[in-house]
């Protein structure tokens, strides 16, 4: 599996680049050693949930590009294109196309096995804490939407809109991804990294 890996991270590496630091190689290896550690928690198949979570991103389309949602399906397919080149075992194609395909929140896909659900926690869990801040952050930078709104920066007395400034996003989708983790250990990492963001908020509320 070590010869394995190295070959995924060639692999992601070439595609991803160094252009969008909150989906780069980076990006990759938390998620890896994420997925790693839920899937011993959960007794998953590594197997299996190793090279769906290194190439989780195969396929990378900006948030605003008009098939983002279709991107993680992209991503599977190339995923077991790739695979065949490196003689991966077949019999765990399916499975990791699923996982791949299942992990993106806008691709409306829901994870129907105890492998794609790690994955899709362990990339969600990178959208938490204080580096899913700097992420978000980051991509609010790239699509050139101020940090928080000016009037009404949490929204006291407006709705709620992400496409307008980062900080919204916190409550339009952050604080829901806590909910919908599947596995019981990304639960507690995932209370745990949004009490971070809770501090975080309360301080630039009193420092704005």
């Amino acid at each position: 599996m070590k010869q394995i890996e190295k070959l995924l991270e060639q692999k992601i590496a070439s595609v991803l680049g160094t252009i969008d630091p909150a989906h780069d190689l980076l990006h990759v290896k938390r998620v890896v050693s994420m997925a790693k550690k839920l899937a011993l928690e959960e007794k998953a198949d590594l197997e299996v949930v190793v090279p769906a979570a290194w190439l989780h991103d195969l396929v990378n389309l900006p948030k605003d590009h008009p098939e983002r949602k279709l991107a993680s399906t992209m991503a599977a397919k190339e995923a077991v294109f790739f695979l065949k080149s490196i003689h991966y075992p077949p019999e765990k194609f399916d499975a990791i196309a699923h996982a791949i395909a299942a992990h993106s929140f806008s691709s409306g896909i829901m994870p129907e096995t105890l492998e794609a659900k790690i994955v899709q926690d362990a990339d969600r869990l990178d959208g938490l804490g204080a580096i899913g801040l700097a992420r978000l952050f980051s991509i609010s930078t790239q699509l050139k939407r101020p940090f928080y709104h000016g009037a009404d920066p949490f929204a006291s007395d407006r709705e709620l809109d992400d496409q307008d400034n980062a900080i919204d996003h916190i409550f339009i989708k952050l604080q829901k991804v806590v909910c919908l983790m599947n596995t019981t250990s990304a639960k507690v990492e995932a209370q745990k990294r949004f009490s971070t963001i809770e501090n975080f908020l309360s301080e630039l509320k009193r420092e704005i």
